[in-house]
């Protein structure tokens, strides 16, 4: 598993490491650190041109550090000095190694340019000069490499207000921040290379984390011997209606094809059918009133994809999280919860899984501060509505009360198409059926959806392409398999 930090929990860290080592060892081991990978990075060390953007903090010292490393090899180094005050060690440093100051011209003629401007602590927007030089580095020919969190970026949220540095590749020291996985931020970084600087047993547990491929296998429920179909788990299935029947098919192929033991359906007869042709496998019920108590025994509910906002729909779902049994609420459930909050007040758990439209019509809120902030919303959400919370998006990110939040890091943009969430809540309430918590059954539905889009948008060249949300069900028995 992957964990991520606050710059608290960092710096706290840091502090008791320090206490153990002589003075300057972290500063050291970060530049060495640093200086590997940058010269891994250039063709040649030897003749190079590499810029400093080195700003008042330790994260200058340590791009100073590791510039006198690469000049020691031989590159061109030059600095530009941007903030207050500037590391007189790693400065003296560099200059003794035959590096020297400049100014912002020399940004054009980099072939790497690496970001010691502001470390950990930075919040809010950048200041001048260090925004001029962001946007310069942002068009400039070279490669970026950002200090530990590229400028500009929150490490602990992954907010950025106003701008940040773009790099093509982060390094970062001791542990991976928050903001180098959630989104905006995530999106500035490039891929992230952890160096070792000895943290390791000074952390405290994460404030973040990420399930990896091990991780997934390891929760995912298993058939035994003497498994039969009501054991593995049976879902009730409510979505879709006489309108909206789309919905209803891809809810239940991502439930089936995620390996549910039953999936029983219930709806409008219109969508009754249109599942009953595609996926023999369900038991449906046309619906006749609001009660589900013909539908017979589930584990786990999923309610919402294309069932509407009605009278008819209001009482169907008032009549579904009046059971004793954990319902996953998607879609139009989720316009029904934000007209009605009182629906939430109930013993067994929820879990909510929307993306941030409908998130900000649950907190009302506007959408734009919801995707500014990701993880203050998605812990807000905890919070006030008393449920288990998946905000979808470029990071999607899953949270419950007192627990780290998990960022899923399978998927592809191409999963931005319609229909894939109906998919997803369908993996999902396929897992809570077998027995999984409601934190554990979406972070493992996020993974596997995230894995299937990827085998689904991979062409035989190797490239990516358009997937259809059905191809995303269509390929959840592979995935899943090579697990």
């Amino acid at each position: 598993m992957r964990t991520a930090y606050t710059s608290d929990q960092i710096r706290t860290a840091e502090r008791a490491l320090m206490a153990t080592v002589p003075e300057g060892t972290l500063m050291r081991r970060a530049a060495t650190g640093l200086s590997v990978v940058c010269a891994g990075l250039l063709p040649g060390v030897y003749g190079s041109r590499v810029v400093l953007l080195v700003g008042s903090g330790d994260n200058g010292g340590d791009a100073l550090y590791a510039g006198a490393r690469l000049a020691r090899r031989g590159a061109r180094v030059e600095a530009i000095l941007a903030g207050s005050r500037t590391h007189a060690g790693g400065l003296a440093a560099l200059l003794d190694a035959g590096g020297r100051t400049a100014g912002m011209d020399v940004i054009e003629q980099a072939d790497l340019i690496v970001d010691g401007l502001v470390g950990i602590g930075g919040t809010g927007e950048l200041r001048e000069p260090y925004r001029t030089l962001a946007l310069a580095a942002e068009g400039a020919p070279g490669l970026v490499v950002a200090v530990d969190v590229p400028s500009g970026v929150d490490a602990s949220t992954g907010r950025v207000d106003g701008g940040a540095v773009r790099a093509q590749l982060t390094v970062t020291f001791g542990a991976h921040k928050n903001g180098l996985l959630v989104d905006p931020g995530k999106s500035f970084c490039g891929p992230v290379e952890l160096v070792d600087i000895g943290l390791g047993p000074y952390l405290p547990d994460p404030d973040v984390a990420s399930l990896t491929d091990d991780d997934v296998a390891d929760l995912l429920p298993r058939p035994a011997a003497e498994s039969d179909k009501y054991r593995r788990g049976v879902i009730g299935i409510v979505a879709g209606s006489d309108r909206f029947t789309g919905a209803a098919v891809l809810a239940v192929g991502g439930a089936i094809r995620a390996g549910a033991g039953l999936v029983r359906f219930a709806s409008a007869e219109t969508a009754v059918r249109q599942v009953r042709n595609r996926w023999p496998e369900a038991i449906t019920t046309v619906l006749d009133g609001p009660s589900v108590a013909e539908v017979g025994r589930v584990q786990a509910w999923v309610l919402g994809p294309g069932m509407g906002t009605g009278e008819e729909a209001v009482a169907l779902a008032r009549a579904v999280l009046a059971t004793d049994v954990p319902v996953l609420v998607d879609a139009d459930g989720l316009t029904i919860l934000a007209n009605d909050r009182s629906l939430l007040r109930r013993s067994a758990p929820t879990v909510l899984t929307p993306h941030a439209g409908e998130l900000s019509r649950l907190l009302d809120v506007p959408r734009e501060r919801v995707e500014a902030a990701r993880m203050e919303h998605v812990r807000r959400a905890v919070a006030e509505l008393g449920a288990i919370v998946l905000l979808k998006g470029s990071t999607t990110l899953i949270a419950e009360q007192d627990r780290p939040v998990r960022v899923n890091a399978t998927g592809t943009p191409w999963l931005a198409t319609g229909g894939t969430g109906d998919v997803l809540s369908g993996i999902a309430g396929t897992l809570l059926s077998g027995g999984l918590s409601g934190y554990d059954a979406v972070s493992c539905a996020a993974h596997l959806h995230g894995l299937a889009a990827q085998a689904a948008s991979t062409g035989i060249s190797g490239g990516h392409g358009p997937i259809a949300a059905m191809d995303v069900a269509t390929m959840l028995p592979q995935v899943i398999r090579s697990l």
